[in-house]
């Protein structure tokens, strides 16, 4: 844990050392600056001298007892409460988490097991809990999502899905809070949006490296959501080398793979088909077999909860 000598000494000057009497004072007055003095285990002599670091960690102690949320932290820093700790026979002061920030620190630890990319932050807080349950027109979906979280426990290489429908009818908040609660639980997650994917992944041409470890990461992680697809514009290199063979890599490992699109499936091979240069329905129509062998599909029509 790091010492913050200099945070404080920017606060509180140079000098750790106050009168004895003042010491003294504090001990007699402040319930939690005495508290925090006799954990130490150590002599008057030898707190006299953190007279002040000790006023300051009581002051803390003191917020973080009245504290409800850390949206409400008053301390030096957010989160943190100044606390001493005996070493041998001094003091050393530093940092340490509360109670709100160890509590953040769990709940966000599935974070660790998911990859965002160009994905807003309502999506990345998807949870299951905060579904809406009373539109009739998502029950399909969402009892096809429950139905997988608890075939997927016991089948790794079950099917994904293909789910399209209206713009701003909440596809992607409902496949990302089920993928969220899936790094939850420490599977390894990557939601997707994928026009502007392409375009990165194209950016890096000039650096093979990094195009490989994007491009492979994606091909492989167990559980996948390329969110927004027949949104880009199809290329030959878009639609044959980079989608293509992310499908036919996650085909042949049986590795669960999603899709959410304003198309229906019929829609996406006409677009996969079209490009600048050629008509291409044999192509186009070799993608959209992948895609029914990784997947199931449904339709969702709802309200635009985006107005």
């Amino acid at each position: 844990m790091d010492n913050l000598k200099d945070i404080v000494n920017g606060k509180y000057g140079k000098s750790d050392y106050k009168l004895a009497s003042d010491y003294q004072k504090d001990y007699d007055e402040d319930m939690m600056f005495r508290k925090l003095a006799n954990s130490t285990k150590l002599s008057n002599d030898t707190l006299m001298k953190y007279t002040t670091r000790l006023e300051l960690s009581s002051c803390e102690h003191k917020n973080c007892s009245k504290c409800k949320n850390i949206m409400e932290c008053k301390n030096e820093i957010t989160g943190y409460v100044y606390t001493p700790k005996a070493n041998g026979n001094d003091i050393e002061f530093a940092y340490y988490p509360c109670k709100y920030k160890l509590e953040m620190d769990e709940d966000n630890k599935y974070l660790n097991n998911i990859y965002y990319f160009d994905i807003p932050r309502d999506i990345k807080n998807a949870r299951m809990k905060d579904i809406n349950t009373k539109d009739k027109n998502r029950f399909e979906v969402i009892k096809w999502i429950k139905d997988f979280l608890t075939n997927y426990e016991t089948d790794k290489n079950i099917k994904g899905l293909y789910l399209n429908g209206n713009f701003g009818c909440g596809k992607t908040y409902l496949l990302s809070a089920m993928l969220n609660e899936l790094a939850r639980k420490g599977e390894k997650v990557a939601i997707i949006y994928y026009p502007e994917f392409l375009r990165n992944l194209k950016e890096s041409f000039s650096d093979n490296e990094e195009y490989r470890q994007k491009f492979d990461y994606v091909k492989k992680v167990p559980l996948l959501l390329l969110d927004d697809i027949g949104a880009e514009t199809t290329t030959e290199w878009s639609r044959d080398e980079v989608l293509g063979t992310i499908l036919q890599y996650r085909m042949e490992e049986l590795l669960p793979t999603f899709f959410t699109s304003n198309l229906t499936i019929e829609e996406l091979e006409q677009h996969l088909s079209t490009t600048s240069r050629e008509v291409d329905v044999v192509k186009s129509r070799r993608i959209i077999e992948r895609i029914k062998q990784l997947t199931e599909s449904i339709t969702m029509i709802s309200v635009n909860l985006r107005k």
